[in-house]
């Protein structure tokens, strides 16, 4: 038991001297991420800008520089609100699974259930389906990209928009096949928030999304903003800043109306960090942590460019497509990004987390389209890159490891390997012993006497490769398993890596 808990303690102090390295080495690049944004602050007239780092589950970093109020001479701080934009759309898309996990509703149900004025829309085509609540939260309606026209509508009732339905919709495509943005779509689930709960979309993320996660300075009326706090929306225009109006919260404030800080935003970044990856650890949040993958998910593709740069120059082709009120992307060194760009009158925002890399990133701007996605792109890959962030190793599962281990007791002679137990019904119908004992005796003979098998490096729980290290060089081992309990070997592949 004493030797138990040594061993697990001196686990826990690696990896807390693994972590306070990765920290000290992302410490560094800290000015030359803040000189990133400063330089582009400088370049685009930025009032005011706001940035911060969360590193696992930390807002370890922030850098704010400017006014909330030109003329006011009050200084941008992690605690100035910021009007979002839609950035919104993963709370509104987090408050409908929330609604879907209680059973109170389900993704595939017409949107005409909770919004009967949809029966009398007419469809683009005579054979389109019904919009659904999945439509909606992917972008995939067929309603037309609604920028900017969108943005003017934050105020409007539920009367307005019920009346615009009735009126009837123009669709651009029909529902389910491509991606085309869509505010109207969003406006239309926080509508349908209210009429499941029988409580207004705002107060209904207030209450179940915003509190539980501790974000009491984050509100979708700027009339709760204290004024102290709260920053205002400019244009530059003709050498100087313009001052934009800010509408009230209404029915399309659950596309875009959300204004919150970057001390209470960061919490709500360190929660989608904690859903990766999966765990048995207790649930803690407003939703199941199965739930905020769901919305991590690329459901909708919406574009593959061959072209892409990063801001060093570098050439890196890039895929994206849109989650659940939330934008993914890949780039072509397998990174994945998750997160949203907000864009209104008076204001640019963006956040963006890696949860291979359990790290996220999170800009405000009182800018007019600031380009707050370019800047934290660029902060992080010089962050990635110049600290040599690397992703966080899968743990190799139990069965991984036995099937390792009980593999290196057949190779190289594959002697008894058929009453070992270890390989399904397929394997030998598919790989034949004396084949494989004529492909491995010869490369385990190459290396000489072996001195170290390595650990498992794991794809996912049953499929993995190791090494396995001679004197003379070293051979690699892949293996998968099968979905039977237990899981038995059911492809292998075994190649030289001193060629």
């Amino acid at each position: 038991m004493r030797r138990s808990v040594f061993i697990l303690a001196m686990v826990l102090s690696l990896k807390t001297i693994a972590q306070d390295d990765h920290l000290r080495r992302m410490e560094t690049v800290y000015p030359i991420m803040d000189s990133i944004f400063a330089q582009q602050a400088a370049e685009k007239h930025f009032p005011g800008l706001s940035y911060g780092l969360v590193v696992d589950g930390k807002l370890v970093h922030t850098f704010n520089m400017g006014e909330t109020e030109i003329g006011a001479h009050v200084p941008v701080t992690r605690n100035s609100a910021f009007r979002i934009a839609s950035m919104t759309k993963s709370f509104t898309a987090m408050a409908i699974l929330r609604l879907r996990d209680e059973g109170k509703l389900k993704l595939d149900d017409p949107v005409s259930k909770y919004i009967p004025e949809m029966k009398g829309v007419k469809p683009l085509t005579k054979d389109a389906p019904e919009v659904t609540v999945r439509h909606l939260l992917m972008h995939g309606a067929g309603f037309p990209e609604d920028n900017p026209w969108g943005d003017r509508q934050m105020a409007k009732d539920d009367a307005s928009m019920l009346a615009m339905i009735r009126k009837g919709i123009s669709f651009s495509n029909s529902p389910g096949i491509t991606y085309e943005y869509s505010n109207m779509g969003f406006a239309m689930l926080g509508y349908i928030i209210r009429k499941v709960s029988g409580i207004y979309y705002a107060d209904y993320i207030k209450k179940f999304i915003l509190l539980p996660l501790g974000m009491t300075h984050t509100e979708l009326e700027i009339d709760r903003v204290p004024k102290k706090d709260l920053a205002h929306g400019y244009r530059w225009l003709d050498g100087k800043w313009v001052e934009q109006p800010m509408l009230h919260d209404g029915t399309y404030g659950a596309m875009g109306g959300m204004i919150t800080t970057m001390e209470d935003f960061s919490k709500y970044v360190a929660f989608h960090l904690s859903a990766w990856p999966p765990s048995d650890a207790v649930e803690t949040g407003p939703v199941k942590r199965s739930s905020v993958r769901e919305m991590h998910f690329p459901w909708n593709n919406s574009g593959f460019n061959p072209n892409f740069k990063y801001a060093s120059g570098r050439a890196c082709p890039t895929v994206t497509a849109y989650c659940y009120g939330l934008r993914w992307m890949r780039d072509c060194e397998d990174r994945v990004l998750i997160g949203h760009t907000g864009g209104l009158p008076g204001f640019g925002s963006n956040w963006n987390i890696l949860p291979a890399y359990g790290i996220g990133i999170i800009s405000f701007i009182n800018l007019t389209y600031a380009p707050a996605a370019a800047m934290n792109l660029r902060a992080l890959d010089t962050l990635i890159r110049t600290a040599d962030l690397k992703p966080r190793a899968l743990e190799p599962s139990k069965i991984l490891q036995q099937r390792r281990d009980e593999l290196m007791r057949v190779l190289p002679d594959w002697n008894n390997a058929e009453a070992s137990g270890i390989f399904a019904e397929n394997f030998f119908l598919d790989y034949f012993p004396d084949a494989l004992r004529k492909e491995a005796k010869p490369m385990f003979d190459n290396i000489g006497k072996v001195v170290k098998v390595h650990p498992v490096v794991p794809e996912n729980d049953l499929r993995g490769e190791f090494i396995v290290e001679g004197e003379r060089g070293k051979l690699a081992v892949r293996f998968t398993l099968t979905p039977e309990n237990p899981p038995l070997i059911q492809e292998y592949h075994i190649r030289s890596l001193d060629r």
